[in-house]
């Protein structure tokens, strides 16, 4: 599963705030379920703000109404759930991240870990779906079985695209595999509550 991540840096990088024609949000280390964050959808691609929770157009309610933990879906089978159904094929998108946490350990004492890729690239891609509800954009994170790079840390993990495949998810590709192959590291980082940011969040921790 994926319930935190980091903000990429994309000031400088190919895909620069600029060239995206997009307020930058300011860079958070610590980005949670219904916050705001930045998507990349359409052709050719653009930036867009979105509330990280899905909701879909035919909710009739408030906002609080929706209970559903959509902030998630399994690549293995969104296409089929009434959530996410109807943007499984026109509401592709891509989410850029510097990475993102999962914890071990028992309850109470559970030890974060920040999982970033593996080599010099500083940004990777999520896919992602996204639906407007009433006039406010929403968006979730797909997820996959976790590879052996991070499958130590969790089952889950999300999916991670590569150039090729971020055109084939835009595309419309149904291949579960999508992510399989992401080149990922981590390393333990120290606890952290959930009104904490800043860079430092990320920085190796010995316990």
């Amino acid at each position: 599963m994926c319930g935190r991540f980091v903000d990429p840096n994309l000031r400088g990088s190919d895909w620069d705030f600029s060239e995206l024609k997009i307020d930058p949000l300011p860079r958070r280390f610590n980005v949670k379920p219904t916050e705001t964050v930045l998507i990349l959808a359409k052709s050719p691609l653009q930036g867009f703000h979105a509330r990280w929770w899905l909701i879909p157009s035919w909710h009739k309610g408030e906002m609080k109404d929706w209970k559903a933990a959509t902030f998630n879906a399994r690549i293995e089978d969104a296409a089929n759930k009434p959530a996410f159904r109807a943007v499984w094929r026109h509401g592709r998108c891509l989410i850029p991240t510097a990475g993102y946490y999962e914890w071990t350990g028992e309850k109470g004492a559970k030890q974060p870990h920040f999982i970033h890729p593996d080599g010099n690239a500083e940004t990777m891609f999520f896919a992602g779906l996204a639906s407007r509800w009433q006039d406010l954009l929403t968006c979730t994170i797909l997820t996959r079985a976790a590879n052996p790079a991070v499958d130590g840390l969790h089952h889950r993990m999300p999916v991670i695209l590569n150039a090729d495949e971020r055109d084939a998810w835009l595309g419309g590709s149904d291949d579960p595999d999508l992510g399989a192959g992401a080149r990922l590291a981590h390393h333990p980082v120290a606890r952290f509550g959930i009104k904490d940011d800043g860079e430092a969040l990320i920085e190796p921790f010995e316990a």
